[in-house]
């Protein structure tokens, strides 16, 4: 056994134990399959941002918190023989589902207080053709606190050493590239 499947192993059988504590939850497609997004509410702690549809987000705002499902993703990504057609992998799985992301975000109890999701990867690769924007993390410690957690998905993905950083979307921003009614 490699260290890349013993600590994919270890990352599985914790991952339930992690979602559970977390309040994630999963966003799925039509066809109820999970797809490679959770997300969860959060407020807003940064510094005040303006997104490029004039979207202003201030402390306290009500976000989506985006999560890539990792595990899910590095055993999906175990099929791909090199980076670039992992990093193809990854985008076009994002993109797949951003429109189940988008009618989360319609359908959800507190869609008008939504003002934006937020993401922090540092897997960016690909993330403005989808329609984010991204964003410096400010805080050093916070900047490496957050390099610290992402270096599992890192060293499983090959991207070693990789400047984690936020994604925004607006919501409006969301709605109209990606709610599909009907």
């Amino acid at each position: 056994m490699t260290m890349r499947s013993y600590l994919l192993g270890v990352w599985d059988s914790i991952d339930p134990i992690y979602f559970a504590c977390s309040r994630l939850s999963y966003i799925s497609d039509n066809h109820q399959r999970r797809t490679m997004l959770r997300v969860r509410l959060t407020r807003y702690k940064g510094g005040k941002v303006v997104l490029e549809d004039g979207t202003v987000l201030r402390k306290n705002d009500l976000l989506l918190k985006i999560h890539l499902h990792n595990v899910k993703l590095i055993k999906e990504l175990n099929a791909f023989p090199n980076d670039i057609k992992r990093a193809v992998f990854i985008y076009h799985s994002i993109k797949q589902a951003m429109p189940n992301l988008a009618m989360y975000v319609h359908a959800h109890p507190k869609a008008a207080d939504i003002k934006a999701v937020i993401g922090i990867t540092s897997l960016y690769r690909g993330a403005e053709r989808l329609g984010f924007e991204k964003s410096a993390l400010k805080n050093r410690f916070y900047r490496y606190f957050k390099r610290i957690t992402l270096m599992p998905i890192n060293m499983l993905t090959t991207k070693k050493d990789a400047e984690p950083v936020y994604l925004f979307m607006s919501k409006n921003k969301i709605m109209d590239k990606y709610y599909l009614e009907g």
